[in-house]
């Protein structure tokens, strides 16, 4: 498999593109169609879909009917609590092989990177049997995905990592320069076992802060830089999304804006931010925090900072 777009190495010798989409926004099945059709021909070539979007039998089928082969794309979907179990139940470690079946089927092929969705999918304490039924597959042939996790927290790594088989390649969880200081912890973690972090709501900082915070005008003034100097038109997100590459970050966002999506898969095109700028963007992120996804972040310690 071969890429046209830049890429990171993940520990099990798999590529994966630096900039992924998202289609879980809106009207999801919808999006995986028509926004999906906009991205593949932007030349976005990582698409980021879950069992939780209702969506997959769209995203294959959006995948099918372009004219992007297969083998050019990275897939990624996650086995989500939605998936038979309307309540948000956990699944039971019985019921996994046929989770992962399912998702199989429903695109219609094996996604590049199949991810349990949060640290709350598995019965409480069932998180390890329920990882082992992934790695049995693996060795059966009957999952050919690289597999990682979402949303994990260091303890939910705690007694994991040292019993599992396969580590998970990638840990998908909000990360941006205002949550620097609260996942220091993690992303040691994730260091030392060679887990690659992936970021969803990578540009919550200027999409959800009130103000955008000390690392706006940072990122406007490297945008109009590297504007000046490519001849293309940088905003500040795109300059953001240049800052979680700089970072060894895959990037994983969400639009259904043509325009916006066409913006993002330019990014792919862009040089890389000069080191004192990354080192500025740092310093200024770790003055605030800021999250806007709770929902799996709970007795995950809050660093006592600003957060305007």
């Amino acid at each position: 498999m071969s890429f046209s777009v830049p890429t990171f190495d993940l520990h099990d010798g798999t590529k994966i593109p630096t900039l992924g989409w998202g289609n879980g926004t809106g009207d999801a099945k919808k999006t995986a169609v028509e926004s999906g059709k906009i991205a593949l021909g932007a030349g976005i070539r990582h698409i980021d879909t879950a069992q939780g979007y209702d969506n997959e039998e769209e995203t294959g089928q959006s995948i099918s009917n372009s004219a992007v082969p297969r083998a050019e794309l990275f897939v990624t979907s996650k086995l989500s609590q939605k998936e038979g179990n309307p309540d948000n139940d956990p699944i039971p470690v019985a019921d996994a092989q046929k989770a992962v079946q399912s998702t199989i089927h429903r695109l219609g092929f094996h996604p590049n990177l199949l991810l349990i969705h949060n640290p709350f999918l598995a019965p409480k304490g069932e998180m390890l049997a329920f990882w082992r039924v992934l790695e049995e597959m693996k060795d059966k042939g009957e999952l050919e995905s690289s597999i990682g996790v979402s949303n994990f927290r260091p303890q939910d790594f705690e007694g994991f990592l040292d019993q599992v088989k396969y580590k998970p390649v990638v840990n998908q969880l909000e990360y941006h320069p205002y949550l620097l200081e609260q996942l220091e912890p993690l992303l040691k973690i994730q260091e030392k076992h060679g887990i690659r972090t992936e970021a969803y709501g990578p540009l919550t900082p200027l999409l959800r802060h009130p103000t955008g915070g000390p690392i706006k005008p940072i990122l406007e003034r490297i945008a109009k830089r590297i504007s000046s100097e490519t001849g293309k038109d940088v905003d500040a997100a795109g300059a953001l999304l240049l800052w979680t590459r700089a970072k060894g970050v895959v990037a994983v966002t969400a639009s259904g804006n043509e325009g916006r999506i066409k913006k993002l898969a330019e990014v792919q095109t862009l040089p890389e931010l000069k080191p004192e700028e990354v080192e500025e963007i740092d310093t200024a992120g770790r003055k605030l925090h800021f999250r806007s996804y709770d929902e799996h972040m709970r007795d995950f310690a809050v660093p006592n900072l600003p957060s305007q």
